[in-house]
């Protein structure tokens, strides 16, 4: 599958049938701090827009993506079995040609699959997400082993540019007693490296064989929609499935 220009196909080694992409802020017909490919209908931008940038999007799909309403939890849900949008952080499925979608602008996108292609899932990965387990939960919900299974960690807010406080580094005080993804920046101030906190709690599950990170969504606002940088925004998404 040739993707637009600046889209990024997942750069792991998935079995065939396993299709995955990250979409970037380019092509679509939104304006101004949506412009211009805005995924996202909770964010300001016009619903017309939304509906036909979703409607370009669309045409690289095998099928309607199952969106969510994300709300920074845990709650993960059977992909093929929702009818209307839920709140949830993650999907997952089985079934052929059912595109498991999540939305960002600086957390984390983590998709997953089997090595046999029998099963993908898409996760939503903030702090807040990811300190309450929402990667071991999807984990769970895949319902099988976890060596058996591949991630990979789609563009989010990088290590030089992700500025939290104690809260964040209390969140995770308990499983990351080492802190080894925080960086003291100044005091009240670290540097908080999501990609490696994510393959910390993929590894605590199980899960060692994790490609992808790296990709800085606030560094590059051409190619990326960032919260963090600009606030009003609007949103990528990462998609997967099963043809």
């Amino acid at each position: 599958m040739r993707l637009p220009a600046d889209w990024i196909a997942a750069d792991w080694p998935a079995p065939t049938g396993v299709n995955a992409f990250v979409t970037t802020r380019n092509g679509g017909v939104s304006r101004g701090p949506y412009a211009s490919l805005n995924l996202g209908t909770r964010v300001g931008d016009d619903i017309a827009a939304v509906e036909e940038n979703r409607a370009r999007v669309r045409a690289w799909l095998p099928g309607d993506p199952k969106w969510l309403h994300q709300v920074h939890g845990t709650a993960v849900v059977q992909a093929d079995q929702l009818h209307q949008v839920t709140s949830a952080d993650a999907a997952f499925t089985r079934a052929r040609g059912v595109v498991c979608a999540v939305q960002i602008a600086d957390c984390l996108p983590v998709l997953f699959c089997d090595r046999e292609g029998g099963c993908v899932a898409a996760a939503h990965a903030g702090w807040r997400g990811l300190s309450a387990g929402v990667l071991e939960q999807t984990v769970a919900a895949l319902g099988v082993p976890a060596e058996r299974l591949i991630a990979w960690l789609g563009p989010a807010i990088g290590p030089r540019a992700f500025e939290v406080g104690a809260d964040v580094l209390g969140a995770f005080a308990e499983s990351d007693p080492m802190h080894s993804a925080f960086a003291a920046l100044r005091p009240g101030k670290w540097l908080a490296d999501l990609f490696s906190l994510a393959r910390g709690r993929l590894a605590s599950a199980g899960v060692t064989t994790v490609f992808g990170g790296g990709v800085c969504t606030v560094s590059d606002p051409a190619r990326f929609f960032s919260h963090r940088r600009d606030r009003v925004t609007g949103r990528q998404a990462a998609f997967i499935w099963i043809s």
